[in-house]
């Protein structure tokens, strides 16, 4: 299968780079990067070399009458979206890894502050959240990959949500996320000596993943959610680790919500439960496609206490991309994931 990969040269295209490479059924046909252009890959990542050497290539020169069944868009938000609809019209398959096509346009416009330029395609694209939309994945053309945040918060809760265990008003997400998921342009915010040695809430209110966990979580709830979402910025490189807290309906035990879990989970090979007592941390997910989840129930104050920990650049990003390009291809699941 050809692919294609715009936006290669950012941390989450880097990714998809270094998991596609091991896809026995994928060639990379191209890679685009508007910076680096006319550059081999290998010398933006020198990791890469005699691996990818492949030249970059602007996003306008690529040939869209190139043989190409798939395109990753690893592109910023807002340039997305003038390119899923060149390539959908070309009926090539598109995931789309911003978040372009998350939100519906009136929501999009409120929370990224940009009028939303390809309204067509929002009614067709499916949301990637590979465990809980398989079904729907299999049979897309276009795939909007969810956010990182979104990802671990949603895989956390939607088990409890589902099974009613937990209250639907009053969750609150705390959520850590390490410097590499505000993308590899330079800004003072991320420079070593801001971030490093400090941690701090940022976008409390504001942020643009809050209204695209309320959706999913209120797909699955039948019942509209809102909820208190308050990301923080950590001093390591990849990886989130999110704490949400919420309130029981009924006294149960830790261990009988476990069960439940491990249940809801039991075919999914990239979820983690882990035993009564044992909580998630962000090295033992580092550089892979798993989601680790935690469980406590405070008998005190009669809330659930879920702690998910994922890679934001693998699972958060270009791992579940992959995931749900094998979903759609006819693929096992797993491939070039594990």
């Amino acid at each position: 299968m050809k692919i294609g990969i715009c936006g290669a040269t950012g941390y989450s295209g880097r990714e998809l780079v270094r998991i596609l490479l091991c896809h026995p059924k994928v060639e990379i046909a191209f890679l685009s990067s508007e910076q680096f252009s006319g550059k081999p890959f290998s010398d933006v990542f020198p990791e890469f070399r005699s691996r990818m050497d492949k030249i970059c290539q602007k996003i306008d020169s690529i040939s869209l009458n190139e043989k190409l069944d798939l395109v990753f868009l690893a592109l910023p938000h807002t340039v997305s979206m003038k390119m899923a609809k060149l390539f959908l019209q070309q009926n090539i398959r598109v995931i789309d890894l911003s978040g372009d096509y998350r939100l519906p346009q009136e929501l999009y416009e409120k929370w990224y502050h940009h009028p939303h330029q390809d309204a067509q395609n929002l009614s067709k694209v499916v949301y990637g959240l590979s465990e809980i939309f398989r079904e729907k994945i299999k049979k897309a053309q276009f795939i909007s990959n969810p956010g990182c945040y979104p990802t671990s918060a949603s895989l956390g809760l939607i088990p409890a949500i589902s099974k009613g265990w937990i209250e639907l008003e009053g969750m609150v997400i705390d959520a850590k996320s390490g410097a590499s998921g505000a993308g590899r342009n330079p800004s003072l915010t991320m420079h070593f000596c801001e971030v490093y040695d400090n941690i701090k809430a940022y976008k409390i209110g504001v942020h643009q993943h809050t209204p695209e966990i309320e959706q999913i979580l209120s797909v699955v709830a039948k019942k509209e959610i809102h909820l208190d979402f308050v990301p923080h910025l950590i001093p390591i490189q990849q990886g989130i680790l999110s704490t949400m807290y919420t309130r029981l309906k009924k006294r149960v035990s830790t261990s009988e919500i476990l069960a439940s879990y491990l249940e809801f989970y039991k075919n999914d090979s990239f979820i983690r439960m882990l035993p009564e007592g044992v909580f998630p941390q962000t090295a033992d997910v580092k550089g892979t496609n798993f989601c680790d989840i935690g469980l406590h129930v405070e008998e005190r104050t009669q809330r659930l206490i879920i702690v998910s920990a994922i890679d934001n650049m693998v699972k958060g990003a270009a791992g579940q991309a992959v995931q749900n390009m094998n979903l759609m291809s006819g693929f096992p699941e797993v491939m070039a994931l594990q």
